[in-house]
């Protein structure tokens, strides 16, 4: 056994920046060398002015600065950074990031809050066995609150709510209200939100509740001190209420002084507590789980799964099976799109020479497949117009942004239209991913006429290939004009893509 490189990972939170650097094995065991926490509130700028002042930049930045000198000491050789809720709504982010990436060669990545879901349940699931259970994983941040409900090495569904700690601070500061009263405007605004959670709840009875964040970790460290909890990694109800007691009936300065919490954490933790207790009534437990992990493990648990080429499939499973949800959601016509993902892989494995394509591109094609026709759900008429706004618009867990974008670029085009200079959507691409969205559509087309009446007639195909042509040769039921038909029709944007005349055999 031989020690990997070392990784970074760093979470560029509302509230503060942390740090973990880690060792990760053959194995892909990780080693926590070094952690450390720099209580930068980029949350109090964003969620009250809507951008990051040029004080609290330069405290970004010397915080960077400091993680950077203990990445240097440690010698990592690969260093990842994600934002979230504060780092997404900045106007200036892109500043913000480019003054921070020019003085330490870290760059940000803002990340979505259906990724930020993605990385917590991978921390969670490496620190608590969800195998044969519905869990619900709460992550309490300092801009939004993540929920995220799973099954043992799946996400079944996961929502950001925007009532995190630091967000919720400054609708206090604004409306200049009394903290009972700022609780009741609290309790009020999750029990809106809780409408959301109680409809992916439904009727599945939830086996875990498990919460993550400074504040729920800081709950843990109370429980102790006023429950005579025996340890740290868990609370009950009856513990929270004793505890909100406790910090209701002291002043902020009392809180540092009786129970030892940081004057970053002073603050917040009162409004930590309340949502935390109304998921937790709205979820039907009576224990809350504390695994005490978070965003920056769970990145360096991605990233050193990227070291080994058999965390691969486990990325595409999730992707997957949020993309069938998805189409699930929009009345999809299951058994069509799983012909229609079936042929689509098995045309794009048949051309790898051709379009020189990788398994991420592959997993695109796969998704892109299955949720092809979701448009539909808005009505026939220009329904690959509407299959891309769906996509784009909705969580795909596992995918970014751009990722997404591609793939509903890929359902538009599985239909009549060419990609054009005035489609914006495609043109806002870079040109290499404008390619690889090109080529993916064409390969769509070809999948999408194979199954062109739903009827499932074409049972196997094969391709052979020539200098200036390629043969397609089907095989199934009956003579299967009408699929032939479909092929010779769509072909068009596959010929102009790879620069060869197909044929149907």
């Amino acid at each position: 056994m031989h020690s990997l490189p070392k990784l970074a990972a760093i979470d560029v939170g509302s509230n503060a920046m942390r740090l973990a650097i880690a060792s990760a094995d053959d194995e892909g065991r990780l080693h926590i060398v070094q952690t450390n926490r720099e209580a930068v509130r980029l949350g109090a700028d964003v969620f009250a002015k809507g951008e990051i002042s040029d004080s609290r930049l330069v405290e970004a930045m010397d915080a960077f600065l400091r993680f950077r000198k203990l990445i240097n000491q440690h010698k990592v050789k690969s260093v990842k950074a994600v934002g979230t809720s504060a780092i997404r709504e900045a106007r200036n982010r892109d500043y913000c990031i480019n003054q921070i990436t020019k003085a330490t060669e870290i760059a940000i990545e803002p990340i979505s809050g259906e990724e930020e879901a993605r990385l917590l349940y991978l921390a969670t699931s490496k620190a608590v066995n969800l195998e044969g259970k519905v869990a619900l994983l709460v992550d309490i941040g300092g801009g939004s609150v993540e929920i995220t409900l799973a099954t043992g090495r799946e996400i079944i569904a996961t929502e950001s709510f925007g009532i995190g700690t630091v967000r919720l601070l400054q609708m206090l500061e604004q409306k200049k209200r009394g903290e009972r009263v700022f609780r009741q405007l609290v309790r009020e605004y999750i029990n809106v939100s809780g409408t959301r959670l109680r409809k992916e709840i439904g009727e599945r009875k939830v086996d875990l509740c498990i919460a993550t964040g400074g504040n729920v970790e800081s709950l843990g460290d109370l429980r102790v001190q006023l429950c005579d909890g025996k340890d740290d990694t868990s609370v009950n109800m009856d513990e929270l209420d004793s505890i909100l007691k406790e910090l209701q009936s002291r002043s902020y300065e009392d809180r540092i002084k009786d129970f030892g919490l940081r004057p970053d954490r002073a603050d917040v933790i009162i409004p930590a507590t309340i949502v935390l207790q109304n998921v937790a009534k709205e979820a039907r437990v009576q224990q809350i789980l504390i695994p005490r992990v978070g965003v920056r493990e769970g990145l360096l648990i991605d990233m050193a799964e990227g070291l080994k080429s058999t965390a691969r499939p486990l990325h595409r499973t999730q992707v997957i099976i949020s993309a069938k949800l998805l189409g699930r959601k929009y009345d999809y016509e299951a058994q069509h799109a799983l012909t229609v993902a079936r042929f689509a892989v098995e045309l794009f494995d048949a051309t790898k020479k051709l379009h020189k394509l990788g398994y991420d591109e592959r997993t695109l094609l796969e998704v892109a497949a299955l949720l092809h026709d979701i448009g539909y759900f808005i009505g026939p008429m220009d329904h690959h117009k509407h299959s891309f706004y769906l996509i784009n618009a909705s969580p795909i867990i596992g995918l970014d942004d751009v990722e997404k974008t591609m793939v509903a670029n890929v359902a538009r085009y599985h239909t009549r239209s060419f990609p054009r200079p005035s489609h914006k959507e495609f043109t806002d691409l870079s040109p290499k991913r404008r390619q690889i969205v090109a080529k993916l559509a064409a390969i769509l087309r070809l999948a999408e006429a194979l199954d062109r009446e739903h009827s499932n007639r074409v049972e196997e195909l094969k391709l052979v290939k020539g200098k200036k042509k390629i043969i397609l040769r089907l095989k199934g039921q009956g003579d299967m004009l009408l699929e032939k038909w479909a092929l010779g029709y769509r072909s068009r944007l596959f010929e102009k893509v790879f620069k060869k005349k197909l044929l149907i055999g």
